[in-house]
């Protein structure tokens, strides 16, 4: 009975057996869509020389990509086929194959020719989307994208890189991203991989450089199609056969590696991390509004006491400082109110009837009245442009991994879930705690002793006394006609006591010579009528007339005789002093610029032609336009008519690939101020397109030169550029402006790409290939940098005309005079035939005069006062001491009596080597005063040799000396002399002849600037 069981069991096994379809050996099909999208645009483009090599390297990392696709049998299980097209892109997209064979999208790919232009990332994910949504292949394909580009953009016409991206994960595309180069921008590199980062964008790379050579990334190829097979057998393979319970089998084989789970709970808080790298550093802003100058503020609280410092080293004795100039004389101050009337006097007697007075003498004219209260203060300026946004700063490190949760139980495997909706975006983490301050840095070496600074300008007026209530602002009216004169007014009442005066220099001067005589004073004020005399006595007694009738009553008799003046009264109190026209000439010099000196080059015409390509970058192109600002700033004002034939015009062109020039007119009607040609060029926006130099040449001659050139105007050209122009312009283009020999090119080269010689050589053709002509740098930064801008200045402005308004009442800078301040003064006096026995002896007796005029030291060891030395030199080898530095007044007089005329060449610069090896220094050792200033005095008209001239003025430097030249003559070497006094043109003290050294006032002038 068993065995039939069994029998029947098994029947019944094996007919189920046979009714089920073999499913089980069934492979399963796996399509696969794969999409490159190539960046072409002309930061990729022009990063390998020649241009275009590094695209040429992508299309050879594309096609080497596409040859490893073989249709291949997965496991047994999974029948993968590939299918793969493709676009490259810039501001523009262009599909090169689409997605089908390999073998057209390789013949495609070969056939790329790059864009240029800017970059457009969001544009070409929206437009890889659209193809590969469209493609005719299985409905059921995995859809892969390649991405290979290095993350500049330029714009964000289709919504940003992060919505287009998103866009195309939400069809189903899986996004992987290669950088074209080690230069990318990992920011939007990120935005464009799908997540995990460490799958679809770990460190993939198209392209090695660094090895001088272009080397291609196979392992990125493989390490991409790798994980495309493993994520289609993942997705694609799924088990579908009839399971019965049987006994169980032997133990399997280890599964495959599962897919990746969700994001587990938040790990615990780590450590403190190191603190970030510095970002770089941000753009140069563009230079504010000069503010109004601002309040006194109050004392500050006493600060804590500090940590002790890092003992320096010593210092050498500071000179004494000038004393400032005096103050401005202030405002008058309020009329004083009425005093109180005194009470009545005693009663006097009655006088007898006098005569009838005649009219009185006309008063004295009253005492002018004080000003009005200071009116309140005016708004506030406008407040000043916003600088430029300053460049992304380096992103930060990638975190560490989480702590891992601990394993759960091992469950049975089940098949792959559908994957679910999107979730929420989780709340921010919070912030992170502030880092630990970093180690104090280490002191800085000392810096080389600068040079003397030149003059600085008149300081502003000092504040003025505690205001009274402020009034309404008044117009300052006309000058009316003078008024009758008032009665004369009662003495008002004393002022309140005036603040305390600075307090003076502690060295005590010598007593000064006696003053000349003063001038006669004024008249007094005529004194108050005196009191009436007394009473006379009675007359004797006449004899008796006869009587007389009685006859009608008199006229008045005639006006008796006037009675003897009185006293002078006593004088009143001194008036307030007014402002004098010098003092109002002053104050309007020092608080506007309508008094300036003006600078001059005569008929001008300079246009500027600007990089603006996507290579130059925004903050660049700003430091550009900064560039043109700054450099016309310093060329005075503009012509105020554009056709006028004197003055400076400017022009400008900004241009990027061909179509996109634009331009400031050097004719344009608008433009005449400095002020509208500063808006015109803060109006100039970055194009961000390709790079299109010489075709630019040629755009800036004929639309701004050719035609709107004046006839005796000097052209100028100054062109800048950050790199290789686009292979496609025309580059005989590039001399374009060397046709026209009157117009004078400058071509300025930024970057280290102009160290090689072809790409120099470029440069020399912009410029003609003249000397002087060609300039770089490395950064765009170094355009602004005031050096840089004075030799512009130099090349656009040789031989500038410095014109002064001719004003009232130019007076010299107060300072203090040369009681017991150190001084060290050296003359080097030329002894050239240029200058005659005449001017030799009018020389030597103005040194002496400079001798008795200063306090000279007591001794060899005074550290105060003033000493004296004089060189006199001729030829390079006669250079001969009069005598040493000294406080001996005789030495000097008798060592002057004796000096005998050279009557030679000159021979400036080997002088001064001459006399600092002789006469400051000697053998290592120092002969001048360390706290003492050491001043250079040259009389001479700068017409020497240039022997050694920049090694005397280095010495000179090193010395720590500070020049004053006497340039005496018409016929003077202006570029020896400014080279002399180290650029200081306040230093140059000129005269027509050697006359001058004799006058008084440019003796005191003298005096008072070498002291």
């Amino acid at each position: 009975m068993l065995r039939l069981e069994v029998v029947a069991l098994c029947l019944l096994l094996g007919a189920l057996t046979q009714a089920q379809p073999p499913t089980c050996n069934r492979k399963h099909e796996c399509p696969i869509n794969i999409y490159f999208t190539i960046d072409t645009s002309e930061t990729i483009a022009l990063q390998e020389s020649p241009p275009g090599a590094l695209v040429e390297s992508i299309k050879s990392f594309a096609v080497q990509f596409a040859e490893r696709l073989e249709d291949v049998e997965y496991k047994g299980l999974v029948q993968i086929n590939w299918a793969i097209g493709g676009l490259h892109f810039s501001q523009r997209q262009q599909v090169f194959s689409q997605i089908g064979p390999k073998s057209a999208f390789i013949q495609g790919a070969r056939g790329i020719r790059y864009l240029g232009k800017g970059t457009y990332i969001d544009c070409a994910l929206t437009n890889m989307t659209h193809e590969m949504l469209r493609a005719t292949s299985t409905p059921k394909a995995l859809r892969f994208a390649v991405v290979i580009t290095d993350g500049h953009v330029t714009g964000n016409p289709c919504g940003g890189i992060k919505v287009a991206a998103e866009r195309a994960r939400e069809e189903g595309i899986r996004i992987f991203v290669v950088a074209a180069s080690k230069n990318v921008d990992d920011t939007g590199l990120k935005e464009i991989a799908n997540s995990p980062a460490t799958v679809y964008m770990s460190d993939f790379r198209a392209v090695d450089l660094g090895s001088g050579r272009a080397i291609i990334h196979t392992d990125t190829m493989d390490r991409i199609i790798k994980t495309m097979i493993h994520t289609a057998y993942v997705e694609c393979y799924e088990v579908s056969c009839l399971e019965t319970e049987g006994p169980l089998g032997p133990k399997g084989h280890r599964g495959q590696k599962g897919a990746k789970g969700d994001n587990g709970d938040p790990g615990l808080k780590g450590g403190r991390g190191r603190p970030g790298d510095p970002g770089i550093e941000g753009p140069i802003g563009q230079p504010g509004v000069k503010g109004d100058p601002g309040l006194k503020g109050e004392k500050g609280e006493l600060g804590t006491e500090g940590k002790k410092g890092v003992a320096g080293i010593s210092g050498r004795n500071g000179t004494d400082g000038q004393k400032g100039k005096i103050g401005r004389i202030g405002a008058p101050g309020c009329k004083g109110d009425p005093g109180d009337r005194g009470p009545d006097g005693h009663p006097g007697d009655v006088g007898a009837s006098g005569l009838s007075g005649t009219d009185g003498d006309k008063g004295d004219s009253g005492r002018p009245g004080r000003s009005g209260p200071l009116g309140p203060s005016g708004e506030a300026g406008p407040k000043g442009e916003r600088g430029s946004p300053g460049a992304p700063g380096v992103p930060g490190q990638k975190g560490g991994p989480g702590i891992g949760g601990s394993p759960g139980a091992k469950g049975e495997l089940g098949r792959r879930g559908d994957p679910g909706p999107k979730g929420a975006q989780g709340p921010n983490g919070p912030n992170g705690e502030k880092g630990e301050m970093g180690p104090e840095g280490l002191r800085g070496l000392p810096g080389e002793v600068g040079n003397k600074g030149t003059k600085g300008d008149n300081g502003l007026p000092g504040p003025r006394g505690p205001p009274g209530v402020p009034g309404e602002a008044g117009k300052n009216g006309t000058r009316g006609d003078p008024g009758d004169a008032g009665p004369r007014g009662e003495p008002g009442l004393l002022g309140p006591k005036g603040d305390p005066g600075r307090p003076g220099f502690s060295y005590p001067g010598p007593r000064g010579p006696s003053g000349d005589r003063g001038d006669q004073g004024n008249r007094g004020p005529r004194g108050s009528r005196g009191d009436c005399g007394p009473k006379g006595d009675p007359g004797l007694k006449g004899t008796p007339g006869e009587p007389g009738e009685g006859g009608p009553q008199g006229e008045p008799g005639s006006r008796g005789p006037l009675g003897e003046g009185g006293r002078d009264g006593d004088p009143g109190p001194e008036g307030d002093p007014g402002l004098t026209e010098c003092d109002v000439m002053n104050y309007i010099r020092e608080t506007c610029g309508c008094c300036d000196c003006e600078k001059r080059c005569g008929a001008l015409d300079i246009v500027f032609v600007i990089d603006s390509s996507e290579s130059v970058g925004l903050t660049n192109f700003t430091l550009e336009k900064n560039f043109v600002i700054n450099t016309i700033n310093r060329l005075g004002s503009l012509a105020k008519d554009p056709n006028s034939e004197t003055g400076t015009r400017v022009g400008v062109v900004q241009y990027s690939h061909n179509g996109t020039f634009q331009a400031i007119s050097l004719n344009d009607p608008k433009i005449d101020s400095l002020s509208a040609f500063k808006d015109a060029v803060k109006r100039l926006e970055w194009i961000a397109g390709g790079t299109w130099t010489p075709s630019a040449l040629k755009f800036a001659y004929d639309n701004l030169i050719r035609d709107s050139r004046r006839a005796k105007a000097n052209v100028t050209v100054v062109v800048i550029t950050d790199g290789r122009f686009d292979p496609r312009d025309d580059d005989s283009l590039l001399t374009y402006f060397c046709s026209d020999p009157s117009v004078d090119v400058s071509a300025i080269g930024i970057g280290d790409m102009f160290d090689q010689a072809e790409e120099n050589e470029s440069l020399k053709s912009i410029a003609c290939q003249r000397d002087g002509r060609v300039l770089g740098m490395r950064r765009f930064a170094d355009l602004v940098a005031e050096e840089f801008i004075d030799k512009i200045e130099t090349v656009l402005c040789p031989d500038p005309i410095v014109v002064c308004p001719d004003l009232p009442c130019k007076s010299e800078p107060a300072v203090a005079s040369c009681v017991q301040r150190p001084v060290d003064v050296v003359f080097l006096l030329d002894g050239s035939e240029r200058m005659g026995l005449e001017n030799h002896r009018r020389a030597k007796e103005f040194i002496e005069n400079v001798a008795r005029r200063l306090t000279l030291a007591n001794g060899q060891s005074d550290e105060r006062n003033a000493r004296v030395a004089l060189l006199q030199y001729g030829s390079p080898s006669e250079q001969k001491v009069e005598f040493p530095l000294t406080h001996n007044l005789t030495v000097i007089s008798d060592s002057l009596s004796v000096m005998n005329y050279m009557d030679s060449s000159s021979s400036l610069g080997n002088a001064i080597v001459h006399a600092v090896n002789n006469m400051v220094m000697s053998q290592g050792s120092r002969l001048a005063r360390r706290n003492a200033e050491l001043s250079f005095v040259f009389i001479t008209d700068g017409v020497t040799a240039s022997e050694n001239l920049e090694e005397g003025v280095s010495a000179m430097r090193r010395a720590e000396g500070v020049p004053t030249v006497l340039a005496m003559g018409r016929d003077t070497d202006q570029e020896v002399l400014r080279k002399v006094a180290l650029g200081d043109t306040s230093a140059i003290f000129r005269g027509d002849d050697y006359a001058m050294l004799t006058k008084p006032s440019f003796f005191e002038r003298f005096i008072h600037w070498i002291c």
